[in-house]
């Protein structure tokens, strides 16, 4: 789903979680609870944006609930399921020196050692033991494959060039 430039994806409300307008949320955050520190969330859903307060957020299980400015059933809860919540990108915390956002990798060219472009980062993948650059063809990459790298920073991601747009990996182009 396409989301606003200004914004970042925290989360996507999945369900709805008893009778009183709760719903469950699946947090993308590294804290899964760093999505409650906003008091609104700007969620999204087919083209359609939209402002809600949060009134409530805890976790619950391996996710969370929520309970939303307005929302007081079951019935309303059912209305806000599978929006995707973002939040404005210049409210998210700094970051140290070397770490980045997933948004911001997304879209950045991929070169192997050798320079040659093995296409650009579609999205990222969590697999448990470390997350994954999906990197798709783009114009003037070596293929057309998809590759799935590793995001193992010094040993296969040898560097990361924000301003250049640019990953520089050591992967064999066969793989």
């Amino acid at each position: 789903m396409q989301t606003s430039l200004d914004t970042a994806v925290m989360g996507k409300i999945t369900s709805v979680y008893g009778v009183k307008g709760w719903v469950k949320v699946f947090s993308y955050a590294e804290s899964k609870e760093n999505i409650c520190k906003y008091s609104k969330w700007s969620i999204e859903r087919n083209g359609i944006q939209k402002s809600v307060g949060v009134l409530n957020c805890k976790p619950h299980g391996n996710g969370l609930v929520a309970q939303l400015e307005g929302c007081h059933d079951r019935d309303a809860a059912k209305s806000y399921c599978e929006y995707l919540i973002t939040v404005p990108k210049e409210t998210l915390p700094a970051l140290g020196s070397g770490d980045y956002y997933w948004h911001q990798l997304e879209g950045l060219q991929v070169r192997a050692l050798g320079g040659e472009l093995l296409g650009a980062v579609s999205h990222l993948m969590e697999t448990g033991s470390n997350d994954v650059l999906v990197v798709k063809r783009c114009e003037g990459s070596v293929d057309d494959r998809e590759r799935l790298i590793p995001y193992l920073p010094e040993q296969v991601v040898k560097s990361v060039d924000l301003d250049n747009a640019l990953v520089i990996v050591d992967w064999d182009i066969e793989f």
